[in-house]
């Protein structure tokens, strides 16, 4: 048997050995590179990495630096496309400045003014508000306030009967919704239409249409599948013309309107008609270049609907400018220079607009 001290001796050279065979060896040591060797090694692999890799681009520099005239031409149309999208735009939705709509208004609880921030005393009539927009100030800050109305559609609730630069604020339109479906409606079934705007529809069947664009706006239907005769549309559209607070040609250029169609010259009175045209409204400028454009197509088909620019002057003339106040026969006697200025409109709207 051998004993124990012996065998601990045994036990405990055994455990060297395998400690030994896991230790690298000798020779692992000699041929292993100290520290900062490996470091200066790495820097120099990744100097030929950056080196080939250049190389590697170099040709590619070469078509690079041929391409770029095209590249930055095409760049350029790209961005003249971007910036013609944007005027037109721009062109298709115009800013128009609009006046607010202020009436005394008695205010329930404390209000403040929204243009000075200062409390409005009274217990009743202590400011005013837009109409439009729903704008709080007091009576003396309303001079100042500026002409940015921005017409909100909780307030603005119908559409005949609306000023014409609050409706297309309030719907964020070019022109008002009824010219617009009105007029593609009649030229899509109505231009042939004997007699068209000068034949009168069903006066009821009129109020129902007036009834729908105040109901509905833009999703009232007028199609031929309700309204079968297309007087109803054309009834419907000269009754929103009348029934607009401030005429298509306002109060204010009237008078220009009506002196430029007393002059005798045409070509002066060309002139001054394009004059007074710079007095309106820009939504007022652009709906009646609009239906000028409309009516000069209604004239293309004379043929078939018999009317031309004379009878539609006559129709046209007191729908779309009424006189201010003044003598029933002056009144009466600007009904002539009306029909001859609706005339030239249409005759020489690609002139004038």
């Amino acid at each position: 048997m051998v004993p124990l001290q012996r065998k601990g001796y045994y036990f405990r050279l055994v455990i060297k050995i395998a400690k030994y065979k896991q230790m690298p060896s000798k020779e692992y040591w000699s041929g292993r590179k100290p520290y900062k060797f490996l470091i200066r090694e790495s820097q120099e692999e990744n100097h030929q990495q950056d080196v080939l890799v250049g190389m590697r681009m170099a040709p590619q520099k070469a078509s690079t630096s041929l391409w770029q005239p095209l590249k930055l031409f095409a760049y350029s149309q790209l961005t003249s496309l971007v910036r013609r999208a944007t005027l037109k735009e721009n062109e298709r939705i115009p800013k128009y400045e609009k006046v607010h709509n202020f009436k005394v208004h008695t205010f329930r609880g404390p209000h403040w003014c929204e243009y000075c921030a200062n409390f409005m005393w009274g217990l009743i009539a202590q400011g005013v508000k837009c109409a439009d927009c729903g704008l709080n100030v007091h009576k003396q800050c309303s001079k100042m306030v500026p002409n940015d109305c921005k017409p909100d559609l909780k307030h603005v609730k119908k559409v005949y009967s609306c000023d014409l630069t609050t409706l297309v604020k309030a719907h964020n339109t070019k022109r008002p919704m009824v010219v617009d479906m009105c007029i593609r409606e009649i030229e899509n079934r109505g231009l042939m239409s004997e007699g068209l705007y000068r034949v009168s529809g069903f006066s009821d069947l009129i109020e129902d249409v007036k009834l729908a664009f105040d109901r509905d706006g833009e999703k009232a239907d007028i199609s031929v599948n309700i309204y079968e005769d297309i007087n109803i549309i054309t009834g419907a559209l000269k009754l929103y013309f009348r029934d607009l607070p401030i005429p298509l040609i306002t109060y204010d250029a009237y008078p220009k309107f009506i002196e430029a169609a007393q002059i005798p010259e045409p070509d002066e009175r060309l002139e001054s008609v394009h004059e007074a045209l710079k007095m309106l409204p820009p939504a007022h400028c652009e709906t009646l270049r609009y239906l000028m454009a409309h009516l000069k197509r209604v004239t293309l088909h004379e043929k078939d609907n018999l009317m031309n620019a004379e009878n539609l002057g006559i129709v046209f003339g007191p729908t779309l400018m009424r006189a201010p106040e003044q003598d029933p026969m002056a009144a009466l006697n600007d009904i002539r220079y009306q029909r001859l200025l609706v005339e030239m409109l249409i005759q020489n709207e690609d002139i004038l607009f």
